[in-house]
């Protein structure tokens, strides 16, 4: 009574202290440390001390001294005999890592708290464990787990017709299958819930937290689910927003911000669907609000992205911004692998809509990174979503079956110990009866026994006797055994060694050799890249020596003739003849430049050709229609041999260049009166396009320079049969081009017998 007496008094002095005197938490914190310190005996009153310390650091949010306060209160509970200090201490701790995410210490600390709880028969908290481990289980999640500890506590409430708390469990167990995406399931438990708690008062935070689960699960339900509900799509939205405005009343009356925060959320995702952004804005910021008031980082870094992804969908792109960055900055400070990834994820759609295409790539490769970490939570949880609704429909199943059938198997238990009685009775009769037999049977044993023992006396000598001997030869065998045991651990020892060295060496030489290797293979692969780089050195002085030859002259000739026509010295016959020349002239300066610029920007960084499919016949009639002025002048006849209806997959315009400069170098190496065919054929999934002509021809060194050479590097101009002038830069295009369209370019020819060049593409 007195020890119960100081302990008021010091609460009292407590209480007066933190009303009057501490104005800071750290302030009450160290008038705590200095009453537990100078309180010299373990007893009660240290315990509730204790109990407000390690409370009072769990606010400061001080994770090692709370943990070291936890202990030392479990400790002194356990050896004073107040183990419900143990479990209350454990479930705290529990509750505080729960609060941060740090799922693994808090089921370790909700373990305990059971553990403690059921020693003490406290089944009350046995259960509201259970409930906080389900609320963990379905946040890490792993809902086979939620439903197995929601079970549990639904069992332990129904038999102590704890109806209030049952409800609890109904909506964790609706918030089990609203994450599962199963809404139906969902809504029918917590309709059970609403149920009961309708019956307690009208403002209870179990009724707001029913409601707001049961609006967001109406609001998430799929066709199948309102099919079941007998619900149109108008009518879903409608009565989800009637449901969660319920919830609301409630939550704001007794100003619960755990449910506020959800609720605001899923009434932005109404009013926006609804087009009333005003409310839609207000009611995310109260879910930032709240959701960071109850200290849920999940919750509230999920709210974050909701409402950056609200901007981002309508171009404020700052805030969206701002928004996510928070969220990704809570993500990473408390691990959280989704919110990380999704804010990756939105980051990188923003950039991409601006257009910081590096920025975005950045950001994306983030957002694969933790999309591969939770690639397995992801697998499991659809395999869950899978078999949820049957698992738990056959546990609810098997929990009504033993309800029914419960009354008669009493009755049943009831008659069977009636039977046992009945029996026990009848045995102990005969057991009387079978008294007197047994006594002049043990008499008979006891005789039997003397001479058993007698015999067993004289064995017994006999043995020892033997055992002396055997002990005599065994002493010999164990020392000559330890003689062969030490030679054999020398030699093992020195095999050891031996092996041990023996790899060491062969290790040492294979290291050795695969470098060696590496270091050739390298070197080669340098060489190849330095032949490569070479011959793209020596066709860029070439483009520039072309351009600066070929562009001054034309040029200068049409600066000649401007400077004629002004001083007015030219007849009219010559001006037609300068003119001609000018013209061709002029002609060659064009398709090179044309050629040029085509080449150039084949080089650019990410140009890439645009697949389409086509008809190779038209394509091949438009370039010889385009090219018969210049077979006209030599008179050579020009042949489209290619069949109507043969589709090609790759780049019209990069294919139409090549046919078009393959044919220009036809014309160009062809003497007059010639001919030139062109003709094409499927081959497989390819089409072979074949230019043949009869001209002069080309070198071995040259077919094979084209062949084998990935760039094209003639050193010195070229000059057709009538003296048309060429540079190389075409054959280089047409190379560059037919490698970018994933085809082949090959030559077939002999000296003044012709040439036959065949371009291969994917066909359509």
């Amino acid at each position: 009574m007195q020890k119960s007496l100081f302990l008021c008094l010091v609460l009292m002095s407590f209480n007066i202290i933190s009303g009057a005197q501490i104005k800071t938490k750290q302030e009450k914190l160290d008038s705590l440390l200095k009453v537990y310190q100078n309180h010299p005996k373990e007893d009660s009153i240290k315990l509730v001390i204790g109990k407000q310390l390690y409370k009072q650091y769990m606010a400061l949010r001080n994770f090692g001294k709370t943990e070291e306060y936890v202990a030392k209160t479990v400790v002194l509970a356990r050896k004073i005999r107040k183990e419900k200090y143990a479990a209350d201490a454990f479930y705290s701790i529990g509750l505080f890592y729960h609060g941060f995410a740090n799922y693994q210490k808090a089921e370790e600390n909700y373990s305990k708290a059971i553990e403690s709880y059921s020693s003490s028969n406290n089944f009350d908290m046995v259960a509201g464990t259970y409930l906080n481990l389900g609320a963990l289980y379905i946040d890490i999640p792993d809902y086979i787990e939620a439903l197995e500890v929601n079970q549990k506590a639904i069992d332990i409430y129904l038999k102590m017709n704890n109806r209030e708390d049952l409800a609890s469990c109904y909506v964790n167990v609706a918030q089990i299958f609203r994450s599962l995406n199963q809404q139906y399931q969902a809504i029918n438990y917590t309709r059970k819930a609403e149920n009961i708690f309708a019956t307690f008062s009208q403002y209870n935070r179990g009724l707001a937290s029913t409601y707001s689960i049961m609006g967001a699960s109406y609001l998430n339900a799929s066709d199948d689910d309102l099919q079941k509900l007998g619900l149109s799509k108008d009518q879903q939205v409608k009565i989800a927003l009637n449901i969660l405005k319920k919830g609301l009343i409630i939550a704001e009356k007794i100003d619960d911000a755990t449910t506020k925060g959800p609720i605001y959320q899923n009434l932005a995702v109404i009013y926006k669907l609804a087009g009333n952004r005003k409310l839609a804005i207000e009611s995310y910021e109260n879910a930032i609000k709240y959701n960071n008031e109850e200290d849920n980082k999940t919750s509230y870094a999920s709210s974050l992205i909701a409402f950056g992804n609200f901007y981002s969908n309508e171009g404020v792109y700052a805030k969206a911004d701002g928004l996510l960055l928070e969220a990704l900055s809570i993500g990473k400070r408390d691990k959280l692998l989704e919110i990380q990834r999704n804010s990756y994820q939105k980051l990188s759609e923003n950039e991409e809509r601006r257009g910081n295409f590096n920025q975005s790539l950045n950001y994306y490769r983030s957002f694969i990174s933790f999309k591969d970490q939770i690639f397995n939570q992801e697998k499991e949880r659809e395999i869950n979503r899978k078999q949820m609704q049957l698992d738990f429909t056959l546990k609810e199943n098997d929990y009504q079956l033993k309800q029914k059938l419960t009354e008669g198997e009493l009755q049943r238990q009831v008659l069977f110990a009636k039977q046992q009685q009945q029996q026990l009775i009848l045995k102990k009769q005969q057991l009387q009866l079978s008294d007197k037999e047994r006594l002049l049977q043990r008499l008979a044993f006891l005789q039997t026994k003397a001479n058993l023992e007698n015999k067993q006396q004289y064995q017994i000598n006999l043995l020892k006797q033997q055992e002396l001997t055997a002990l005599i030869d065994k002493k010999e065998k164990v020392r000559q055994i330890k003689l062969q045991t030490s030679e054999l651990n020398f030699n093992k020892k020195v095999n050891t060694f031996l092996g041990v060295l023996a790899l060491i060496l062969f290790g040492t030489a294979v290291f050795i050799f695969y470098a060696q290797r590496k270091t050739a293979k390298l070197n080669r692969i340098v060489s190849v890249q330095k032949q490569e780089l070479e011959k793209l050195g020596r066709v860029k002085d070439r483009i520039f020596s072309v351009v600066s030859h070929d562009m001054r002259t034309p040029i200068n000739s049409l600066i000649s003739l401007i400077q004629l026509l002004e001083a007015g010295n030219i007849d009219q016959s010559k001006l037609i003849k300068y003119a001609s020349l000018l013209k061709n002239t002029l002609g060659h300066t064009s398709a090179m430049m044309e050629n040029l610029l085509n080449w150039a920007m084949s080089q650019l960084q990410g140009f890439k050709p645009l697949k389409e499919k086509f008809d190779l016949q038209l394509c091949v009639q438009d370039i010889i229609n385009s090219m018969q002025a210049n077979s006209n002048q030599k008179k050579i006849q020009l042949e489209n041999i290619v069949s109507s209806g043969i589709l090609c997959n790759s780049d019209m315009n990069m294919t139409s260049l090549i046919i078009r400069n393959l044919v220009s170098n036809a014309i160009k190496f062809t003497p007059n009166n010639g001919s030139i065919k062109i003709l094409a054929k499927n081959t497989n999934d390819d089409i072979s396009i074949s230019i043949i002509d009869n001209g002069v021809g080309m070198s071995k060194i040259q077919l094979l320079a084209f062949n084998e050479s990935i760039h094209q590097e003639n050193g010195i101009n070229t000059f057709g049969t009538n003296q048309e002038k060429g540079t190389g830069i075409g054959l280089l295009l047409c190379k560059t081009f037919t490698t970018l369209m994933a085809g082949t370019l090959r030559a077939e020819s002999e000296p003044n017998k012709g040439s036959k060049f065949t371009l291969t593409l994917p066909a359509g």
